[in-house]
């Protein structure tokens, strides 16, 4: 939604509000991970930072953009690095045994 140009703070906040609803719905299942405690801090906080700020608009939104895109991109290369380490234990793992 940040990536897409013609987004609105209102279209932001109607699609944000419905997949926070739709996470908020599901069990909560304790992650001990770095990345999960990190991706729930990101999303509750901009969930208070727009859905919940009665004065949060285009301008507000124009202004987030950038520096949420630089959060995301920093849990994307998190997330990729546990994958990473995973994949690299694997693949030694697996070589131990032949």
């Amino acid at each position: 939604m940040f990536r897409d140009e013609s987004s609105t703070a209102q279209s932001f906040i109607s699609k944000f509000q419905v997949l926070k609803e739709k996470l908020d719905e599901r069990e909560h299942t304790h992650l001990d991970s770095e990345y999960h405690r990190e991706l729930k801090a990101y999303i509750n906080r901009l969930f208070q930072q727009t859905c919940q700020n009665e004065s949060f608009g285009d301008k507000e939104f124009v202004d987030i953009r950038e520096a949420e895109m630089s959060n995301l991109n920093r849990l994307q290369k998190m997330k990729n690095s546990v994958s990473y380490k995973k994949d690299k234990h694997k693949s030694k793992h697996h070589e131990d045994w032949e």
